[in-house]
């Protein structure tokens, strides 16, 4: 499992709109914001086709065979055991395809079928994580950082919060209306992300919609997910967590200095306030903030505990009937939650970053609520990011929220800094903008402390680093016919190879959102073609082949494609195998030794952990390590560089060890395709 990864690789790229090319659009602000009950402010599209047309059409995700599934599995832990651990771990394979997989799988299939709405793996994954009772901050929620905007007008923290909120509403409001444009993996956009095709799939019956798509290498996604973008928050019990919806509230979360805050962003028949209301809104909670102190028992940081801690503290806070209400009736069921963070906290340098992103994943945690389904951190220079739970949902859903609100913001602002000097005068109008005021008992503030010093020895133990490569790019892979993602992590394997001398679990996400109620598959990039060139690399420093290095590039490129399409297919085999888990386990039936073998243990203790995302609005990508020895790695490879973020722990694996061998193997990738030429 890859807890806190971001799992959206598809074998392509989502689409997103360069900084460049939305500030030399035009703008066409202020028409837009004299009226807010037009259309044309309240919904941020309005698509011919209905955002679900394709859901019911869907393919279902395929329960791959049992025999292909020990076979891809024996595949992949042989470059991770020894001859005789492979040996004996072939043995245990035969026997469990022979014995307990045709059972359990009959019982998947089974329950499969009762369920067509959704997937096999839907239930059994949602249950995994909302069973975990690890902390939130670095296992599970992940980081998006979003390119500043160099326009000062729009860069202002309050600015840029709330042209963030309007299109976040637009966006809400266009989904729940169904003129969200559907979620579609166009192969070729200049000939299916067109009117024509449009117009041709509103003559075809929804029925069989997404297999005309495919006529089009066009190819819909599943968008369930989408409707827990807003309106959720994960609810800690003892053992088992769950989340709460409210799709119809009117109000968001807004933090600052660890006060919380709910502020109306919706009218009361459900329309978005107008822009500049929204914008002086925000301007009272930094008005009424500054009226206090920073909070002295900052609530936020319960929602970094261990579930089970939290769950109990949340027990005794809701005795009381004011804090039961300002929980469940103002935090609960907020639409998301803003974060604005003060001058006191890191803001973004280039720099140095770090210190903003390390912040951003996690950081003190006073002033974040990291139970709710989205939060928006904003540093106080403007720099804005997404850090979102988990359970709910995988980066798909968010991504195309993140590009839509990047999108927008440079290229339709509502409001800039000139709207500011009229604002700043009005009164606080407090039944809008209300300060929750919770009852505080000594018991609360003393588990609040506690639950501060834990994270904060967590947080101080969490090292990050960043690397910059110009001479790797998307734009040069392509131009020597390799594939951006294999060299990226063919790159990771020859680092951890180099600098620790051995071969350890590696997990990449792939979406199987092409399927209905799909999540994701686990690609295992650690493989007998990239050990075979690592080996070579490694052992010809003196006699440097270039050409049969090459080839051996090629071999790694074609295996990770191949393994790229399975997984996105849902033709892998990690999910398959933790499904029939499950279905052992909640039937009661005995786990099949397969299970505890030390071939299973090793390639699911993820020490090399990776995700990537493709957004021109992306600025980095983060997430923690997913065990305490193991390196978390965000990358992205774009036009013109790659680049990566990387967390460990101290007295873990040594991150800054790991990233000097990275660039060494970025180096040493880069040699071999100049020199073979």
């Amino acid at each position: 499992m890859g807890r806190g990864q971001l799992g959206v690789y598809v074998s392509g790229q989502v689409l997103g709109l360069s900084r460049r090319k939305c500030q030399q659009m035009p703008m066409i602000v202020r028409s837009l914001t004299s009226s807010s009950d037009s259309d044309s402010y309240q919904y941020l599209q309005r698509s011919k086709l209905p955002t679900m047309y394709f859901q019911k059409s869907l393919p279902r995700l395929p329960i791959p065979l049992v025999e292909k599934t020990c076979e891809r599995f024996l595949a992949a832990i042989q470059p991770l055991t020894t001859a005789q651990e492979f040996s004996d771990t072939q043995q245990v394979v035969s026997e469990f395809k022979s014995n307990e997989a045709p059972e359990l799988n009959a019982m998947l299939k089974l329950k499969d079928e009762a369920n067509k709405h959704t997937s096999y793996i839907s239930e059994p994954w949602f249950d995994m994580y909302l069973r975990d009772r690890s902390p939130l901050p670095l296992n599970y929620n992940p980081l998006l950082a979003m390119k500043n905007d160099t326009r000062p007008q729009y860069q202002h923290q309050l600015v840029k919060a709330a042209n963030i909120v309007i299109t976040s509403l637009r966006f809400w409001r266009s989904l729940l209306a169904g003129l969200l444009e559907p979620e579609i993996f166009h192969m070729n956009p200049k000939k299916s992300d067109t009117e024509s095709y449009r117009r041709w799939m509103r003559m075809t019956p929804r029925i069989v919609a997404t297999y005309a798509s495919y006529v089009f290498k066009a190819f819909p996604l599943d968008m369930v997910q989408y409707e827990r973008l807003f309106g959720t928050s994960r609810i800690p019990e003892i053992d088992k967590d769950y989340l709460v919806q409210s799709p119809t509230s009117k109000h968001i979360m807004v933090m600052r200095r660890g006060n919380i805050y709910a502020v109306d962003v919706l009218d009361t028949n459900g329309n978005i306030e107008p822009a500049r209301e929204i914008l002086a809104r925000l301007c009272a909670v930094e008005k009424l903030d500054d009226s206090k102190s920073p909070a002295e028992v900052p609530l936020g940081v319960l929602t970094s505990s261990e579930r089970n801690q939290w769950a109990r503290v949340r027990q005794h806070m809701i005795k009381s009937s004011i804090n039961n209400e300002l929980l469940t009736q103002q935090i609960d069921t907020a639409l998301f939650c803003i974060c604005l963070d003060t001058a006191e906290d890191p803001v973004y340098s280039e720099s140095d970053p770090i210190p903003a992103f390390k912040n951003m994943l996690a950081g003190k945690a006073t002033n974040r609520w990291f139970d709710k389904s989205l939060s928006m951190l904003l540093t106080a220079d403007g720099t804005a990011a997404i850090n979102f739970e988990h359970s709910w949902g995988d980066g798909v859903a968010v991504l195309r929220y993140f590009n839509e609100v990047f999108k927008e913001t440079m290229n339709r602002p509502f409001v800039s800094t000139d709207d500011l000097k009229s604002i700043t005068q009005l009164p606080v109008n407090t039944d809008k903008v209300r300060h929750l005021n919770f009852e505080i008992d000594d018991h609360l503030k003393n588990e609040v402390k506690n639950a501060y010093d834990r994270n904060l020895k967590t947080i101080n133990s969490l090292n990050m680093q960043m690397l910059i490569y110009p001479k790797l790019s998307k734009k040069a892979c392509k131009a020597d016919r390799l594939s951006p993602d294999s060299i990226m992590q063919l790159s990771f394997q020859l680092a951890y190879k180099q600098a620790y001398g051995k071969y350890v679990g590696t997990y990449e996400s792939c979406s199987t959102a092409a399927f209905r109620h799909g999540r994701t598959e686990t690609m295992r990039p650690c493989t007998l073609a990239t050990t075979e060139f690592c080996d070579n690399v490694l052992s010809s420093q003196k006699d440097f082949d270039a050409k049969k290095l090459r080839a051996l590039i090629d071999k790694c490129s074609t295996y990770h494609s191949q393994l790229t399409k399975d997984a996105a297919m849902g033709q892998g085999f990690d999910r398959h195998l933790f499904a029939l888990k499950h279905t052992a386990m909640t039937n009661n039936k005995t786990i099949p030794k397969l299970y505890d073998t030390e071939a299973y243990k090793r390639i699911n203790y993820n020490i090399i952990s990776t995700s990537t995302l493709s957004s021109d609005g992306l600025l980095s990508g983060s997430f923690g390590p997913v065990v305490r020895d193991g390196l978390g790695i965000g990358y992205s490879i774009q036009n013109e560089m790659c680049g990566v973020v990387v967390t460990s722990y101290e007295n873990g694996c040594n991150g800054k060890e790991f990233v000097s061998s990275l660039e060494q193997s970025f180096n040493t990738i880069r040699r071999v395709i100049d020199e073979s030429k």
